[in-house]
């Protein structure tokens, strides 16, 4: 009886992306999308306030976070949330 062996993917430790953007991103960007489609997608400026900030918000992400590690806004944004003195 020898060993039985199946062939994996080589790219197991890679991140999720969609897009090039994490999860995350993704999940943040349509929210935003959506919610401000929901207030101001009814008016005549609906260019102007829903799909510009949300371009102008991806465009940050996307090229803000180059470099970065996985989760990086989650992780800083957990750091931001806690309290500052721990004791």
């Amino acid at each position: 009886m020898g060993l039985r062996t199946v062939p994996v993917s080589k790219c197991l430790e890679t991140k999720l992306k969609l897009f090039g953007f994490e999860v995350p991103d993704v999940l943040a960007i349509f929210l935003t999308l959506s919610v401000l489609n929901f207030i101001f997608g009814q008016t005549e400026m609906k260019l102007l306030f829903v799909w510009l900030p949300t371009i102008a918000m991806a465009g940050i992400l996307y090229f803000g976070k180059r470099g970065k590690p996985e989760n990086h806004l989650v992780h800083w944004l957990r750091y931001q949330i806690r309290p500052g003195i721990v004791s």
